[in-house]
This record gives structure tokens, C-alpha cells and sequence, in this order.
């Protein structure tokens, strides 16, 4: 016998996913997609790479929706059947339970699919993390969080490159930079930006007395080198210095690495992990270039400080997260509720639940 609550689960699915049918009209896709696939196969189109490479990615995205819905549409029938039937067998009960669980978080995904639809979005994504306040403390919290977002970047078939590592006095990082590559990286990662709280007992305190850390996170898109962003040589102070400290293998030791700061915002980049200065130069040009488009978008002068990756101020009342290792085990996302006590498996790149949360709460204008 099928559960009440299990009956009602599936009703609410079945309006859901009626909801997301007509939103994507799937006869008017389907001969949308025939249209766009006409114009790819004029060799005309083809001179314009840039033009028939969007084209190609619009078929494929729209190509997935489909799919995705016609996979739910059958699991639906599934359910059907197994509805009927399970008035004779409990064993069918318990299967259909799973369908239902199983289309839930198709929709869900479904749905995140569709939030994901800002031009930018698609990109790859450039990752920093500062520490706040409070010396080796914070250095290592921001060194933990670059970790567990390499970790969550790997799960998820990302490619990961660190791009700069300035280590701290003793611990930890002072600051560093990722590129994360692979489709959707920006889409996903864009709202992890803003102060992240520790509070845990301290491994650098002999005293053993628990100690609040912070740090922050910021994210901005790769643009397209067909971009024009126009930077003006006389604005820029470039400087040269010896990449050193906890890079590993991924950062090359000598004296190539590069520092740009573009003096009219005072935005500042830089990149050490190239074996020659000219490609070092390269790279954090192409950061730089980054940052400003974000810059330019935004409109706003507010932003300009979270553009370039500087939060007003790393500290109490603007963490958007808390990872509370004393006297409790929580992690606590503050803008959507979402929490866990599963604290190593969070540092360990277990950060879906709070990315898709986070992307749903700001779709729907919460924030």
C-alpha cells in the first residue's frame, strides 16, 4: 500500500513538472532546434567561429532540456503503473517510493539547469580567497577553503589551476587564485563570494581556547578573448617578483612571476604559475581584463570592491557561511538555511546541497 504522503509527493512532482513544460514549450524547442540546426549547416556561418560555436552550444543546451524532460516524462509512467500495482504488492510500493525520490531530484536538477541562463554563466571561473584579520589563524582557514573548493572542483570534472599562492608568515595562504575550467564552472561557483566564518579550538594556540577566523571568497567570470575591454598601458604598474612558499608542484619558483595593478581602480592581479614572465604577464592580463568586464557590467560603484575581490570588511556580521567546530559541529549557510554537521565531508568539496540551494534562493529574488 502506497503512503499517503508518497500519493500527495507525487502530485506535487506531476505540477511541477507540467510547470517546467510550459515554460520550455518543448514542440516550439523542438522546431527551434531544427531551425538553428538548418543555419550550422551553412558553410557561410562557419567563417564566423565564434557565431556557429554559440550556435552549436545553444542546439546542445536545448538538446539536454529535452532529454532531460523526456527522461522524467517516463519515469512518470513508471510511477503510474507501479501505482496500480502496488495495491497488491509492497515490494512495488517501496520501488515507486524510490521513482519518486529519483524524479525529485531530477526536477531539481532540471530546474537549476534552467536558472543557469545568464550569458556569463557557461564560463570558466577565477576563484580567490583572502584571509581576514587575525594572522596565521586566519591564513590557515583561507588555506582550508581553497582546498575544499580544489576538492568540490575535481568532484564535479572541473579542471583546476592555481594561478597564484602567496603564503602566510607562519601557515596558510596570505592569498590565492584558481581557474576553474569546465562548462558551468561561473554559473555554480558565483554566489560562494563573501566572508566565510570558522569557529574552531585552535591548533597554534597552546592554551587550547577556541578562536573565530575569517575569510573571503571571490569569484568573477573568464571572458572571451573576442571581448574588447580597452586598458590603457599608462594605467597599469607591473611588477615582477619570486613566486615561493606552499604552491607544491603547481607553481614554479623563480623570478618570472607577475603583479598588475591597473591604478585608475585599484584593482590588482597577479599570476606565478607559468615558467616564463611573458606568460605570467599573459595570464594575469587576461584576469585583469576579467575583472574590469565584470567592473563595466555591474554599472553600479558599489560593486566595485566585491569585483575586485575585497569585502569591506572580513569579519563579524557579514559572514554569508559558518563552519562551527566548538563547541558544536555545524555548518550554516545564512542566507538559505542550509546546514549540516557533516563538517569534514564539507571541507572535503561536499558543497552541493549549499550551491544549488543558494542558486535556487536567488532565482526565486530572496536575496
Amino acid at each position: 500500500m502506497l503512503a499517503y504522503e508518497t500519493r500527495v509527493k507525487i502530485d506535487e512532482l506531476k505540477e511541477k513538472y507540467n510547470n517546467f513544460l510550459k515554460l520550455i514549450n518543448p514542440e516550439k524547442m523542438g522546431s527551434e532546434i531544427k531551425e538553428l540546426e538548418h543555419k550550422l549547416s551553412d558553410p557561410e556561418l562557419w567563417k564566423d567561429q565564434k557565431k556557429a560555436s554559440e550556435l552549436s552550444k545553444r542546439i546542445r543546451r536545448s538538446k539536454e532540456l529535452l532529454a532531460d524532460m523526456e527522461k522524467i516524462r517516463r519515469h512518470f509512467e513508471d510511477i503510474d503503473v507501479g501505482v496500480e500495482l502496488s495495491e497488491e504488492d509492497p515490494q512495488i510500493a517501496e520501488n515507486v517510493e524510490e521513482l519518486v525520490r529519483s524524479v525529485e531530484r531530477d526536477l531539481r536538477r532540471f530546474q537549476l539547469e534552467l536558472i543557469l541562463n545568464d550569458p556569463l554563466d557557461p564560463s570558466n571561473a577565477y576563484l580567490t580567497v583572502h584571509p581576514g584579520a587575525g594572522g596565521t589563524e586566519s591564513h590557515d582557514w583561507a588555506q582550508m577553503l581553497l582546498r575544499m573548493y580544489m576538492r568540490w572542483a575535481e568532484k564535479k570534472g572541473f579542471t583546476v589551476e592555481l594561478l597564484d599562492f602567496q603564503p602566510g608568515e607562519e601557515a596558510g595562504v596570505k592569498s590565492a587564485t584558481i581557474l576553474v575550467k569546465g562548462e558551468y564552472a561561473y554559473g555554480y561557483l558565483k554566489h560562494e563570494r563573501g566572508v566565510h566564518r570558522l569557529v574552531r579550538i585552535s591548533p597554534f594556540d597552546a592554551a587550547k581556547r577556541r578562536h573565530t577566523s575569517f575569510a573571503s571568497v571571490n569569484v568573477i567570470p573568464e571572458v572571451s578573448d573576442e571581448i574588447e575591454i580597452e586598458i590603457n598601458p599608462e594605467d597599469l604598474r607591473i611588477d615582477t617578483f619570486r613566486a615561493s612558499g606552499h604552491g607544491g608542484q603547481y607553481v614554479n619558483r623563480t623570478d618570472s612571476a607577475v603583479r598588475i595593478t591597473h591604478i585608475p581602480t585599484g584593482i590588482v592581479v597577479s599570476c606565478q604559475s607559468e615558467r616564463s614572465q611573458h606568460q605570467n604577464k599573459a595570464q594575469a592580463m587576461k584576469m585583469l581584463k576579467a575583472k574590469l568586464y565584470q567592473l563595466e557590467i555591474s554599472k553600479r560603484k558599489e560593486q566595485l570592491e566585491e569585483i575586485q575581490g575585497e569585502l569591506k570588511e572580513i569579519a563579524w556580521g557579514n559572514q554569508i557561511r559558518s563552519y562551527v567546530l566548538q563547541p558544536y559541529t555545524l555548518v550554516k549557510d545564512h542566507r538559505t538555511g542550509v546546514e549540516t554537521g557533516n563538517f569534514e565531508a564539507v571541507l572535503d568539496g561536499e558543497l552541493d546541497d549549499f550551491i544549488e540551494a543558494e542558486l535556487l534562493h536567488f532565482a526565486d529574488g530572496k536575496a
